[in-house]
């Protein structure tokens, strides 16, 4: 009887955290920018530069759900002409990846004109929040 009690325990919970995390893939959560002073460089070195706004995505060639993610942020960008898209390859950028704290794929940051982050998705956004996100800028 305790085994059987044990499992049904380990299922719930199993449940519960899979729904939060399910739950939580795609938000935006807007970030209150305190970028350090080694930020600027990499982000320089990565090919992103400052005067429009940016949407900064991180991808591997392996990741299934980063396609969505490019053809989410296509979609946006479709009809705007003051933001910009980079997309870096994880595994050609760690120290960025490191530096921003990016710990699964797919990885989204919005960027403001001067290369602050301002909002940051993990998983894979809706169309029309991440159009809210660049608006907020």
């Amino acid at each position: 009887m305790t085994g059987i009690t044990v499992l049904v325990v380990v299922v719930i919970l199993a449940v519960a955290v899979g729904l939060i995390l399910r739950r939580r893939s795609g938000a935006v959560r807007t970030i209150a920018s305190t970028d350090s002073d080694d930020l600027l460089p990499l982000l320089v070195d990565a090919g992103v530069t400052s005067g429009t706004s940016t949407i900064l995505h991180f991808s591997a060639d392996w990741c299934g759900p980063c396609a969505a993610v490019r053809r989410v942020v296509h979609q946006v960008l479709a009809d705007r002409t003051e933001a910009r898209e980079v997309e870096l390859d994880i595994d050609a950028h760690p120290n960025l990846a490191r530096e921003l704290g990016v710990l699964s794929l797919p990885t989204t940051f919005v960027l403001d004109t001067e290369l602050r982050r301002r909002s940051r998705i993990a998983g894979v956004p809706s169309a029309a929040d991440l159009r809210s996100a660049l608006d907020a800028l």
